[in-house]
């Protein structure tokens, strides 16, 4: 009796892993996907970006690398002497405050606020925030003149700003290309199943969502919605992004139907469901799996194009595209921080996973040894 173990030819998956691990680029691109996708997770559960909203630096402060802009740190800076104030032709009063001044011979210093203007009530604000810090109500925090890599307009952190745009953008892509891919799996299976009147319908069915631009498509749904929110994105890509994935997988179930292994399920009496799902599918869940990651890449730049024309996120909600919509106004004063930072956000994830996904496309391919 031979002792030799029988060795076992590995699958599909274990061949694609194989040949994943072999190739650098991918393995790189791999770990930049991952990088980003567990950032949105710790971001979605509120242990970065949580407080992405205070307003923790001055407007458009500048990065850190850069330096503290005098003018946009301290726009309202006050003045250093009460004398160098411009006299007010219009009040009335000033006169009759110089000389009660005088008369009362008071030489305690006059307290002006950020604004360069005398604040009569310094003292007393000073003792409320006292007395507030005391009991443990948060205060205004003081804002910073720079922060790591600048602020926006009403001083967010652009990092933390980018981290939560970035969570917006990835569940955005994948959600609605799961949906896009299960719809376009679903109505390929029974077109190229089926045949005859049911794959006439579903070609009829392609034919309308193929015949319009795709971009003109989702931005004719998204202006006839006229509802804003990352609900609406997902619904409006997911239901429009299908075309691709029906195309392929009907053409697999069409090569497939008519396979030995389907005629021996039909032979035992297995229903066309089971035959299509638990015998077919899993011989071409590949074709969906590479369909979905591109699909994931073309959504992430469709939120961004609709965000950045505002079709898309709400006020209150940050994404890759609503940054560049303010980015565009920014650039004319100089700030290019925000338009920075979401663009190599977005950059480094889409050219990642694109050559991820060339990569898992390769090693799927039967072909390829």
């Amino acid at each position: 009796m031979s002792n030799s173990q029988t060795q076992v030819s590995p699958g599909l998956w274990a061949l694609a892993w194989r040949r994943l691990r072999a190739d650098k680029v991918a393995m790189i691109s791999m770990t930049v996907v991952v990088v980003f996708l567990l950032t949105i997770l710790a971001s979605f559960t509120g242990v970065v970006a949580a407080d992405w909203s205070d307003e923790v630096g001055v407007n458009y402060a500048p990065p850190g690398f850069v330096g503290a802009d005098s003018a946009a740190a301290h726009p309202n800076a006050p003045l250093a002497k009460e004398e160098a104030l411009p006299e007010n032709p219009l009040d009335p009063l000033a006169d009759v405050i110089r000389e009660l001044r005088a008369q009362s011979g008071s030489s305690a210093p006059v307290v002006v606020n950020d604004y360069g203007i005398p604040d009569p009530l310094a003292k007393e604000m000073a003792e409320i925030r006292h007395d507030l810090a005391k009991a443990g109500v948060k205060t205004v925090a003081v804002r910073q003149a720079t922060l790591p890599f600048g602020a926006d307009k009403w001083g967010h952190d652009i990092v933390k700003k980018t981290i939560k745009g970035a969570e917006t953008s990835i569940v955005v892509g994948l959600v609605a290309a799961l949906l896009a891919t299960v719809l376009g799996t679903l109505f390929g299976a029974l077109s190229g199943y089926y045949g005859k009147w049911v794959d006439d319908f579903f070609n009829w069915f392609y034919s309308i969502f193929t015949s319009v631009p795709y971009l003109l498509l989702i931005l004719s749904v998204a202006a006839v919605l006229q509802k804003k929110g990352v609900l609406t994105i997902v619904l409006i890509l997911g239901l429009t992004g299908w075309t691709g994935a029906y195309r392929l997988i009907r053409a697999e179930y069409i090569k497939h139907k008519s396979r030995e292994y389907v005629m021996a399920a039909d032979a035992i009496g297995a229903s066309h469901w089971r035959k299509m799902f638990s015998h077919i599918f899993p011989n071409i869940s590949h074709v969906a799996l590479v369909q979905m990651s591109i699909l994931v890449v073309g959504f992430i730049k469709s939120e961004v194009i609709l965000s950045f024309l505002g079709f898309g996120v709400p006020v209150g909600v940050v994404s890759w595209g609503s940054m560049l919509n303010e980015a565009q106004n920014e650039l004319i004063l100089g700030k290019w921080w925000q338009l920075v930072a979401a663009s190599i956000g977005m950059a480094v994830l889409v050219t990642a996973f694109s050559l991820f996904t060339d990569a898992l496309r390769d090693a799927l391919d039967p072909k390829l040894k």
